[in-house]
């Protein structure tokens, strides 16, 4: 069974495809905007303002308030957690303190200062040992 193929031949020049392209992206965004302008101006005035109410909103910077509780079992669940969090970073403060005093370098240094005190050591230790 013979199938014969037919090729066709397009040739457009990549420049003319890419500003084809370009134009059709800009006159695409170009119709979005002017189709959102022209339901916005039909739009009663209530909704309007209340459209640009919520663009305000969205705008404005968020503030950050703690709010008022009332419930006093809230405020003590509050400072466990807080107290909890700072218990927390403590311990991971101590463990890392300890880390680094058993660490190699920092052992190497001690020694070296127990045996021979320097200026350099001190440094060293200060700075392996925190």
């Amino acid at each position: 069974m013979y199938v014969n193929h037919r090729t066709l031949s397009v040739t457009i020049k990549p420049l003319t495809l890419v500003l084809s392209i370009a134009a059709g992206i800009w006159l695409g965004g170009l119709a979005v905007m002017l189709t959102g302008w022209s339901i916005y101006t039909m739009l009663p005035a209530e909704k309007a303002q209340a459209l640009n109410d919520a663009a305000n909103r969205m705008t404005r910077p968020v503030e950050q308030t703690q709010p008022e509780s009332d419930n006093p079992m809230f405020d003590q669940y509050r400072q466990r957690l807080r107290d909890s969090e700072a218990r927390q970073a403590q311990e991971a403060e101590d463990a890392e303190r300890a880390r680094s005093f058993n660490g190699p370098k920092c052992q190497f240094w001690m020694q070296q200062n127990q045996t021979a005190p320097s200026e350099k050591s001190r440094a060293a230790i200060y700075q392996f040992c925190g």
